[in-house]
């Protein structure tokens, strides 16, 4: 059974935070005349950001909002987009989100000022796959426990990389795992609803690079024994983003 993390995270938040959370990105939905969060996402060019299909694959109106920390107040760094399109990876599929392709990337209707605050993530070059235990750290904005309440501060738990042999194997995810998605954590600490569409920060080399994209938990709950959280692999479709970008 497969729980779909609708809206992010966390449990520990550590000192390493701001050393990647300025791509990480508020995707919000507009009720009324207000804005509320309900997933993550990752800032990978000026005018463009990426998040998970499943965040998306409704008709809402969306904004996105970079350089923020707590979601509940205005703290004066933050920069408020609209999103003029989406695009939502042709093959995603929202009654199997098991089948995997749970990508999308927004356009955003101007282009993000960089500075402290708001950068540019680091993508993976295409088909690259890390090892079993390679360091990682999800961030967001999600519920800090199963049925508990969104974050409003970002925050960030160690999610060390689970590899596709054993996260697919028996006890573990089995089958509904593929190739094109990466497992991490499996421990006290996981993603939960709100964190869907944020970023997998992996350590690689000594620099940080975005390799996943938050995708679903567990129905058992969000850090269920042998269910690590399940990302879409961003290594898997560099070429898919590239192709997409430079059409628009």
């Amino acid at each position: 059974k497969i729980f779909i993390t609708f809206s992010p995270i966390s449990y520990n938040l550590v000192a390493l935070c701001c050393a990647f959370s300025p791509s990480q990105i508020s995707l919000q939905y507009k009720s009324g005349s207000s804005f509320y969060h309900t997933c993550g996402g990752t800032l990978i060019r000026r005018g463009w950001v990426m998040t998970a299909a499943h965040c998306v694959d409704r008709s809402r109106t969306w904004r996105v909002v970079l350089g923020d920390h707590n979601i509940n107040s205005h703290e004066g760094r933050e920069q408020y987009m609209s999103v003029s399109r989406v695009y939502i990876h042709p093959n995603w599929n929202s009654n199997n989100v098991a089948g995997g392709w749970d990508i999308a990337l927004l356009r955003l209707s101007s282009e993000a000022s960089l500075n402290n605050y708001v950068q540019l993530a680091s993508l993976p070059p295409s088909g690259q796959v890390l090892p079993h235990n390679n360091r990682c750290y999800i961030t967001g904005w999600g519920r800090t426990a199963t049925g508990g309440n969104l974050s409003a501060q970002l925050k960030q738990a160690y999610l060390p990389v689970v590899d596709h042999k054993t996260c697919s194997s028996y006890g573990w995810w089995g089958s509904t795992v593929k190739n094109s998605m990466v497992c991490a954590g499996g421990g006290s600490d996981s993603g939960c609803q709100g964190d869907s569409g944020g970023p997998l920060n992996c350590s690689v080399n000594g620099k940080w690079v975005v390799h996943g994209v938050t995708s679903f938990v567990s129905s058992s709950g969000c850090n269920a024994y042998r269910k690590p959280t399940v990302f879409t692999r961003a290594s898997a479709y560099i070429s898919w983003m590239n192709g997409v970008s430079i059409k628009h």
